[in-house]
């Protein structure tokens, strides 16, 4: 199974977010183990490397970033991506749609967020968390 993890659940792992901590660190267990193949959009190394400024020193926001990108695919974001991007009416945010471009391009299964509504027009179905869990679990038990 083929997924793009959403930058909510990387955050929500590397911050101990609560009641979020569980089901991140499983999806990212996942894709460490090799059970499911998790990509995230080059722009979420950026993102985070940004808003986790205050909270984590630059050296060790490079370790962690670093070890994210040896746990998961990096999908580039290129001038096609962009502009198919700019030029969807469909999402009212442009890292969305980024994000739903990178998905398409890495033809992930899911994008797992804690966000759906803002995934509403994808072309690649979001879902949360629990639900990929339960979905992956029905897959595993059969």
């Amino acid at each position: 199974m083929d997924v793009l993890i959403d930058t909510n659940i990387i955050l929500d792992s590397i911050m101990k977010r609560e009641p979020f901590l569980v089901n991140s660190k499983k999806i990212i267990s996942l894709c460490l183990n090799g059970e499911i193949n998790g990509c995230i959009a080059a722009h979420t190394i950026t993102n985070l490397f940004f808003i986790l400024r205050n909270e984590i020193p630059v050296a060790e926001r490079k370790r962690t970033l670093l070890r994210l990108c040896s746990i998961f695919t990096v999908v580039s974001i290129d001038n096609d991506k962009i502009t198919s991007a700019l030029d969807n009416d469909k999402f009212d945010d442009f890292e969305d749609c980024l994000q739903d471009e990178c998905a398409s391009d890495f033809n992930a299964d899911y994008i797992v967020t804690r966000n759906i509504s803002d995934f509403k027009d994808s072309k690649i179905k979001a879902i949360e968390p629990s639900e990929f869990l339960s979905i992956f679990k029905g897959r595993c038990d059969n």
